[in-house]
């Protein structure tokens, strides 16, 4: 389950520890990872699953760059609140590292052997996959500004890989609200692609 609610003693143990490595505890990072791992490794599966077998970036380079990007050697776990708050940082950390693989893969050679990612079915289309990554990417962006829950739904969801279920406890928000956000979100998108 990600991101159990904060009674659970997992959940309590990762914001205690976020707290330690806000705090500078030199060996926190390290505890901190062990504790998440699996998790996120289970995301980052659920992110990849479908992807051409070809594909050069696997579940394990995506969890790492994303925790990177997370902790990248900096206190930044200051600002996770608790472990909720943290795994939305992790899915829009994994988000931003399948969209910088999309662009320096699309750059490469357009096309030319470049690696294969699978969208949801409703926001597929007929252009090159990873051009239709970077225009999701973009629009999410416009979502966000003017409704930054849906946003924040289409992003656990498309990028973070997690359920209704799962986005409802990060969000502390219910099933019904999640699908209703999911609803409007991806319509959301889909009218801004095709208008743009």
């Amino acid at each position: 389950m990600v991101a159990p609610e904060e009674s659970e003693p997992g959940s309590r143990e990762v914001t205690r520890i976020l707290g330690e490595v806000a705090a500078g505890d030199p060996d926190a990072d390290r505890r901190l990872l062990e504790l998440v791992y699996d998790e996120l490794k289970r995301i980052a599966r659920a992110k990849m699953a479908g992807q051409h077998p070809g594909h050069t970036l696997q579940p394990t380079a995506l969890v790492n760059e994303a925790y990177l990007k997370l902790l990248g050697g900096s206190p930044k776990a200051a600002s996770f609140h608790d472990s909720s708050h943290f795994f939305t940082a992790a899915a829009a950390a994994m988000r931003s590292v399948l969209v910088d693989h999309a662009r320096r893969k699309g750059a490469e050679k357009r096309g030319g052997g470049a690696a294969r990612i699978t969208l949801h079915p409703d926001l597929q289309g007929e252009s090159d996959p990873l051009e239709r990554v970077l225009q999701v990417h973009d629009v999410l962006d416009g979502l966000a500004e003017a409704h930054p829950r849906p946003a924040r739904v289409v992003e656990l969801l498309f990028f973070g890989g997690l359920t209704a279920e799962e986005a409802a406890s990060v969000l502390s928000v219910s099933d019904r609200t999640i699908k209703r956000d999911w609803s409007f979100g991806r319509a959301w998108l889909l009218r801004a692609m095709a208008d743009g």
